[in-house]
């Protein structure tokens, strides 16, 4: 197992070599206020074979015999983790996703090991189910409206990946997974760093069959209390293990698509010292200054008929520091749990054949819908849904050059599906803020691929093209949650319109209604019989 770990601090923040005393079997740390990364890559052992660390069977079966390539973004709901605000814009984890549990998931063929003839075999149900398994059984019950990868993710028209969002709030279940999974009773050490977790502003998990590694990594954009203090012990003697930390500070490049580092960088239990280190790299992700945030809100009454309104300060929709000869647009990228929708035939889905109602765009200040996947069905209750929900990108209007607005509001016209009754006649579903940010083209010159902090499928940065550098937009910290609360109204469980008053009417009134169109039936019946008799006794006569 490698373990990495960077402490980034902000160029201006205060250091003393007594802060990280590096000797031969430990580093440590002491008081040190800065973001962290921790990162562990996990060799996954093949069927059979002994796994290390820690992934028990039914983990390292999952991974080897069901999975080509998965990913797992998780961002907290919290409005004050923004590493923005500490490093002021500059820095290599500026990447966002909505806040919840995002998963990417390639399926593989079964048992990739013996397979020569190179041929996918297709997946039983066991199969199917196997990654909602995994899934709750790591991030815990809030992983619901899972049963398959093929009826409850949602696929895109872009890549091979099935895609699926729970709204998991915290990582209280894959800290007590790990700690009852993977540490046991004994390794207070691993127990410490799973409740870590607990303060975490974002997660990401990604493994390949191709390199058989299990990638995880835990960022904190700030430190709790007073600062970081640890001690970063080396691996066992003789353990392929490896302990690799850097104190680094992040600065503006001569180069505006460049970062550069520079700082101590070390390897526990074989360096004797922390050695300098300067370098800079081309970034995809960027962070705008501070100034450059929105706010999302719902304005009321909201209905059956939401209206998301993004509000944008004007430092948001100025053109972001790209190169001059780069062609810029702001974007917007939307999750939409499943009881939440967006009408595509409204909003212009149909881009590809330019059909879109550039009045009503305007109106909105939207550009156009550039993509959307998942569940749209415009009739079909929260209950008939299958499917997680769905994803929307806008490209959004700016004002004009002759306008200086200190906000500029987008609002996208959303629909609420029908949702069980409540005894209130009211329900509360929960909405995250969606993602901000500016997509600038790069010279095909650009290598961008060398980036050590590289954050890959985030699932919207897939629909541009690979030479993008994205700039992202803030979100305010003047609410505590990046997730918005919306009142569905729904009928109520007791009552006179209670469903129950509402089924008997229906059925009495369907019974009623069935009698009386017998009764007009016999009724014409009869008229015509009663017109028959006449002729037949004529007829006798």
């Amino acid at each position: 197992m490698k373990r990495r770990t960077t402490y980034l601090q902000h160029p201006s923040a205060p250091f003393d070599p007594n802060q990280a005393r590096l000797s031969r079997s430990v580093l440590e740390i002491r008081d040190l206020k800065s973001a962290k990364e921790e990162r562990f890559t996990v060799p996954v052992a093949s069927s059979g074979s002994s796994s290390e660390g820690g992934l028990d069977d039914e983990i390292r079966d999952f991974l080897v015999n069901n999975v080509q390539r998965l990913d797992v973004r998780w961002a907290t709901s919290s409005a004050d983790a923004d590493v923005g605000d500490e490093l002021d814009g500059v820095t290599p984890f500026a990447s966002r996703v909505s806040s919840g549990l995002h998963v990417y998931l390639t399926p593989g063929s079964k048992g990739l090991e013996g397979q020569g003839d190179g041929e996918l075999h297709h997946h039983n149900d066991d199969d199917k189910e196997a990654v909602c398994r995994v899934l709750r059984r790591v991030f815990g019950q809030e992983v619901h409206r899972c049963l398959d990868y093929e009826k409850s993710f949602t696929r895109s028209d872009v890549t091979a990946a099935y895609q699926y969002y729970a709204p998991v709030e915290s990582l209280d279940g894959l800290a007590t997974f790990i700690q009852e999974t993977v540490c046991g009773l004994t390794d207070a050490e691993c127990r410490r760093h799973a409740r870590e977790l607990l303060s975490a502003d974002s997660f990401d998990l990604s493994y390949d069959s191709s390199s058989r590694n299990l990638v995880m990594s835990a960022f904190w954009s700030e430190a709790p209390g007073p600062g970081w203090t640890e001690d970063l012990r080396a691996p066992a003697a003789g353990s392929a293990d490896k302990m690799e930390v850097g104190l680094l500070g992040a600065e503006r490049a001569a180069d505006p698509l460049e970062i550069k580092m520079g700082g101590l960088l070390g390897v526990v239990g074989e360096d004797e010292k922390l050695k300098p280190t300067l370098f800079s790299f081309a970034s995809r992700h960027h962070a705008l200054p501070r100034e450059a945030f929105f706010s999302v809100a719902f304005p009321p009454p909201t209905g059956l008929h939401p209206t998301m309104t993004i509000s944008l300060s004007s430092a948001a929709w100025q053109r972001p520091p790209a190169s001059p000869d780069a062609t810029c647009a702001l974007h917007t990228y939307l999750t939409l749990p499943s009881h939440i929708f967006g009408d595509k035939y409204q909003l212009g889905t149909e881009y590809q054949l330019g059909t879109e109602d550039q009045l009503f765009l305007d109106s909105h200040h939207l550009v156009k819908l550039q993509s959307v996947t998942g569940e749209t069905d415009l009739e079909a209750p929260d209950w008939a849904v299958s499917q997680w929900g769905s994803n929307w990108l806008f490209e959004v209007a700016t004002p004009a050059a002759n306008q200086h607005p200190e906000e500029w509001n987008v609002t996208i016209p959303l629909h609420l599906r029908y949702l069980h009754p409540s005894q209130s006649g009211y329900q509360s579903v929960a909405v995250p803020w969606p993602v901000v940010f500016w997509a600038c083209t790069a010279s095909e010159e650009v290598k961008m691929h060398f980036n050590p902090f590289d954050r890959l499928n985030l699932g919207w940065e897939a629909l541009f093209a690979p030479q993008t550098v994205f700039y992202q937009v803030h979100p305010s910290t003047a609410q505590k949650r990046l997730v918005e609360e919306v009142q569905v109204p729904v009928m109520k469980e007791n009552g006179l319109f209670s469903s129950t008053t509402i089924e008997l009417g229906t059925v009495i009134a369907i019974i009623l209604g069935s009698l009386w169109v017998l009764w007009k039936l016999g009724a014409v019946m009869r008229g015509s019989a009663a017109r028959r008799r006449p002729d037949t006794q004529k007829k006798t006569q």
